[in-house]
């Protein structure tokens, strides 16, 4: 008995460690960082100043075969943008976004339909699970510029494109799915 004992331990230990562990699965979402780096002017004589950033942060949720984004098919329904905790929008410099002014701090950026149209909401609460908003904390709501993509995208993608050449301006972008809203965004 204790012979067939020790057999059974020595074959547990020297199993392959693929029969031992499970197998790894992809998480339902990763986290993304979209980053604009700005350049304050340079002064003749002195070192190159530190880049200055606006960064956003979020949840990239992936559609895997669903129907996206589910939480804008209907009026009124607040949606995270992304997924888990908040999306934050972070910015070392004051800025307009669609017109309205950001100045420099964090936020946390949610999207909502109303009357068939779209409205980016910043919000002054930050580090939050992502489903809890404070209505009370808006800071302003934006409209967004609403188109059809061609094609599906896989996952919610959130970017601060800047201009070609020029003074610091450009778009926020927000795509999933077939659905891309975008509004702009400028130094002030």
């Amino acid at each position: 008995m204790r012979l067939l004992s020790s057999l059974t331990l020595a074959a547990l230990i020297t199993a392959p460690l693929s029969a031992q562990a499970p197998k790894l699965s992809a998480v339902p979402s990763t986290r993304a960082t979209a980053v604009l780096s700005l350049s304050p002017p340079r002064v003749a004589g002195q070192p190159a100043p530190t880049a200055l950033t606006v960064k956003v942060d979020y949840g990239q949720p992936h559609a895997r075969g669903r129907a996206v984004p589910i939480e804008l098919a209907a009026d009124g329904t607040v949606w995270r943008t992304g997924a888990n905790g908040s999306t934050t929008l972070t910015t070392e410099v004051d800025l307009t976004i669609g017109g309205a002014a950001v100045p420099t701090g964090a936020y946390s950026l949610y999207t909502i339909r109303t009357g068939g149209q779209y409205f980016l909401i910043i919000n002054t609460n930050t580090g939050q699970w992502g489903t809890e908003y404070v209505v009370d904390k808006d800071l302003v709501r934006v409209a967004l510029a609403v188109r059809t993509l061609h094609e599906a995208q896989e996952s919610l993608q959130i970017a601060l494109v800047p201009p070609a050449l020029g003074p610091a301006t450009g778009a926020l972008t927000i795509s999933w799915g077939t659905l891309h809203l975008a509004t702009t965004w400028a130094v002030r």
